[in-house]
């Protein structure tokens, strides 16, 4: 353990308080001050674990949760030897959470060697059964018998022991790969207390000792006969061993059941050898496991396989509430049920829907209140990571509680009860989810609306329904059709109409998105129930109102008119520039050629000499050609990117050999080779070389036909590429390299899709969904390393990892991805983290939740396309950066092509004449890099 620094009480701190513990405040001077104050008799001075061990003490007087921090202690108390201190530790987190196999064995083996009394020896079988009742340990229930045996000499020893077994049995005993063992032990003890009984050689046994020898030979012969009707492995060794044993033949039923118990093991077998051969977590396996038991049928089975499923996946909600669904829907049976709930519970925490389960399993096997209302109280404590969860739980107890109310009555208890829990769930959701969540997590007040309908429908007490919906309305969702119909209804079944004409004119004026609708049951209210007055106050009110509203929507479509005419127009606009462009360009084409074939008929001989004479001149001007060429068909590639135009320049048009621009070879993709292909994007703009750095780099997945990278019109590395195999077992290998960091970015590999013709597939690595094991933190030094972050985040659970967010150029944002094992050791990061300080940064930590992307509305986007470049058909990825335009607009230049001059005057064209002193047209980066090479 490194020490970091002296504290301000002169004892040192420990790395773990220096590094988890910044930034919480006043909780580090609480640290110094134990350490100062001792927690051992030792002098803390004198070693590191003491510190560690203070430390932990303070960190779970902070935090009683924190699950790592409860194993060091217990493992720096153990190497310590403080086994009263040990033994705290230890109850206090089996307080808290289930314990795994591993700690409650070494529980069990410390407090077996302290016990020596028979005193000890019952808190050491109450250990046991505490220790059974976590998870379902075949390890633990063998340690259980073994150690029943030793009080075998105890007044009903060995009833006991027999029931340990039974009981054992019953739990573990269909276990396909352990169960041999424990029924292995259990004969065992049999045939111990049968050499017992066996009389002295030579003697004659009494009838008691010839009855007790046969009702023990008895039991032996049962055991085998049950082992041998389950499937187990190895039991054939199993059967070989009774037929050895056993005097008498095998009866006929035992071996059918023994044949039909093989048959069954040869059909678990694939589900076992899958287990035995996958990496953790084995979800997949174990779930195609309980769905082959599930089929069977048989219920202890299948509860079994739930809990091997469970003791290696004890942090997967999904798996817990299937589990108690299955208990709840088919076994039934109270201690069964409760139990698994509560170890549910206690192994996620966070998740709102096992709380649930249990608050109504609890009630439907009649729980008594208080403990109902107790478990209720632990939820809320339970840190839930959303603000929803919270108002899920409360209405969930909420219903509880209304069940409990007898409505016949005028007042009582249990009603006086849910009122009281309305308005604590009201005031909580303002008051500590607001504060900590920053909304509500209802909006629409759905808790409010049910305790208005209670009140209304079930206590007949409408007024208290109106000030309920009063304060509904008054939280923003008046300007809602949906909620002022639901209060109508309400009034409808339990008001008077006056009430119901009230709230519907009031709906006419506030509502905002459907007034239709609340003006049309208004007219219908006053058409079955109103006076001619009130008929003609509704009619002149939602004449008024719809007169409004159509006038609203007429400057809304006038304006979106608007906006699609300027589009006509412009796109009019462009299309004639495009036509006028093209003109020109044959135009200028023709007088080239014109001129060329002139040149041509007077050049004779002489030409042919200049020719010769300027070889590699020429051949030089013809692999620029070439070269440019190449790179556009690269540019292009096979999401049909489209590169600029190549410049007629007057140079290159000179000393152009005779074969024609087209009969120059082109390097294109071809689609049939799209199952050899790779795409490689996401790479340095920086490369040196990068076709011959990745054709390195991916030789390790089979031999590689090319390299295509793609480059812009300057020559540079735009960052992708496209690697072509020899066969399609290399490409599907190179995918393996997905994420492979070069030259300090994550190399993305993609399969080589036309999205043109497969419109949906998709290439983003990263989720844009929730994922509550992996957190978002914000405000980080651009200095800080993956190292760095990843020794801070390691202390708060197992970090799986680390992503820094860099921009296009490899540069840090300050943003990180941290990816935990599980949501709780992602939770419990984000208490820890948020707000901590690192150099000098104070950083914010969130479960990742990237918001969803917003479409703009109608009119927003006829806005923004006032200002729309040319529509291009682009490629799968979408358009660049790099083709936004960046032409200065000191070099812009009008949009009419000009005519050229002649006897000193600009002759233009009649159509474009009149289009003079229109604006310049917005030049793209491939105008202007032709008017750069043109110049």
């Amino acid at each position: 353990m490194a020490f970091a620094e002296e504290g301000s009480l002169g004892v040192p701190q420990c790395y773990v308080c220096v590094r988890g513990l910044s930034g919480l405040g006043a909780a580090s001077s609480v640290i110094c001050r134990t350490l100062k104050l001792g927690l051992y008799k030792r002098d803390l001075i004198g070693g590191a674990a003491e510190v560690v061990g203070a430390c932990s003490i303070s960190l779970l007087s902070i935090n009683a949760f924190d699950y790592n921090c409860h194993l060091d202690l217990i493992k720096l108390l153990r190497q310590e030897g403080e086994l009263v201190k040990l033994r705290r530790a230890r109850q206090k987190m089996s307080e808290l959470f289930p314990l795994t196999e591993e700690i409650w064995l070494d529980w069990l083996k410390d407090e077996i060697k302290m016990a020596s009394e028979v005193s000890e020896r019952e808190k050491v079988y109450e250990l046991f059964e505490r220790a059974v009742k976590d998870y379902i340990c075949p390890e633990i229930w063998l340690e259980y018998a073994q150690y029943s045996i030793g009080g075998i000499g105890q007044e009903g020893g060995i009833e006991k022991v027999r029931s340990i077994f039974e009981r054992a049995l019953t739990a573990v005993g269909l276990h396909v790969t352990k169960g041999t063992a424990l029924w292995e032990a259990y004969r065992e003890f049999e045939n111990a207390i049968l050499e017992t009984a066996q009389p002295a050689p030579g003697s004659v046994p009494s009838p008691e000792q010839q009855q007790m020898l046969c009702s023990q030979l008895e039991r032996i012969h049962t055991l085998f006969r049950r082992q041998l009707g389950i499937p187990l492995l190895d039991m054939e060794a199993s059967y070989a061993e009774y037929e050895e044993w056993s005097e008498d033949p095998i009866p006929e039923t035992t071996i059918k059941n023994y044949k039909k118990a093989l048959q069954q093991l040869e059909k678990c077998k694939p589900y076992e050898e899958a287990l035995l051969g996958a990496e953790t977590p084995k979800l997949a396996e174990y779930q195609a496991y309980i769905d082959f038991e599930m089929k069977a049928g048989d219920p202890a089975r299948i509860q079994l396989i739930y809990e091997r499923a469970l003791a290696e996946n004890c942090l997967v909600p999904d798996l817990w509430a299937r589990y108690n669904q299955y208990l709840d829907r088919q076994l039934k049976v109270k201690e069964l049920v409760l139990s698994a709930h509560d170890r549910a519970v206690r192994n996620c925490p966070w998740t709102v829907g096992l709380w649930i389960q249990y608050l109504l399993a609890m009630e439907r096997h009649g729980v008594d209140h208080c403990i109902i209302s107790d478990m209720f109280e632990k939820a809320l404590n339970a840190g839930f990571i959303q603000a929803t969860d919270y108002v899920e739980i409360w209405q969930a107890y909420l219903d509880y509680l209304r069940r409990r109310v007898d409505f016949t009555q005028d007042s009582s208890k249990e009603l006086e009860e849910l009122r009281s829990a309305f308005a604590r769930a009201v005031e909580y959701l303002k008051q500590e989810v607001e504060e900590r969540f920053s909304e509500s997590g209802d909006p629409s007040c759905t808790i409010m609306q049910n305790w208005a309908r209670v009140e209304a429908r079930l206590c007949n007490n409408m007024q208290k329904a109106r000030e309920l919906w009063d304060n509904i309305m008054t939280k923003g969702n008046a300007k809602y059709a949906n909620m002022w119909l639901e209060y109508y209804n309400l009034e409808r079944a339990h008001g008077d109409t006056q009430h119901c004409r009230k709230a519907l004119h009031r709906a006419v004026q506030c509502t905002s998105d459907y007034p239709e609708h609340v003006c049309e049951v208004l007219l219908t209210l006053e058409r079955i129930e109103g006076t001619l007055e009130d008929w003609d106050a509704a009619v002149q009110k939602t004449e008024n109102r719809l007169a409004r509203v159509n006038e609203q929507r007429a400057k809304a479509a006038e304006k979106e008119a608007a906006l699609a005419r300027q589009e006509e127009e412009k796109a009019e606009q462009r299309k004639q520039s495009r036509a006028e462009k093209k003109a020109s360009k044959k135009a200028k084409k023709n007088r080239i050629g014109e001129k060329r074939k002139a040149d041509d008929d007077d050049e004779g001989e002489w030409g042919q000499e200049e020719e010769e004479e300027q070889p590699s001149k020429r051949h030089k001007g013809d692999g620029d050609g070439l070269l440019l060429e190449e790179e556009m068909e690269l540019e292009t590639g096979l999401f049909g990117r489209s590169g600029p135009e190549k410049p007629d320049h007057p140079t290159n048009q000179k000393e152009k050999p005779s074969t024609s621009r087209k009969d120059v070879p082109k390097v294109l993709h071809d689609s049939s080779k799209d199952n050899i292909t790779v795409f490689v994007s996401n790479l340095s703009y920086n490369m040196t070389d990068p076709e011959v750095k990745l054709k390195e780099l991916f030789e390790s997945c089979g031999e590689v036909s090319q390299v295509r990278p793609v480059f812009s019109n300057k020559g540079t590395f735009r960052g992708y590429c496209y690697v072509e195999f020899k066969d399609e077992k290399s490409a599907l290998q190179a995918l393996g390299m997905d994420r492979k960091v070069v030259e300090g970015r994550p190399m993305f590999v993609s399969p080589c899709v036309d999205k043109n013709k497969n419109p949906d597939f998709k290439v983003f690595r990263y989720s844009t969904t929730l994922e509550k094991h992996k957190l978002f933190i914000s405000g980080l030094p651009f200095s800080c390393t993956k190292e760095e972050l990843e020794d801070i985040c390691k202390a708060h659970g197992n970090v799986k990892d680390i992503r820094l967010v860099t921009n296009r150029a490899g540069k840090p944002k300050g943003l990180a991805y941290v990816e935990y094992e599980n949501e709780a050791q992602a939770s419990q990061a984000v208490l820890k983290m948020d707000g901590l300080t690192i150099k000098e940064h104070v950083i914010k930590v969130a479960i990742s939740n990237p918001p969803l992307r917003k479409l703009p509305d109608k009119a927003e986007a006829g806005r923004a396309s006032q200002f729309a470049v040319p529509r291009q058909i682009y490629g799968a990825r979408g358009k660049g950066r790099t083709q936004l335009s960046m032409m200065p607009r000191a070099l812009q230049r009008q949009s009419n092509p000009v005519a050229k001059a002649e006897n000193g005057m600009v002759q233009n064209s009649p159509a474009t004449s009149s289009e003079r002193t229109e604006e310049p047209k917005k030049m793209s980066n491939a105008d202007f890099a032709k008017m750069l090479l043109n110049k």
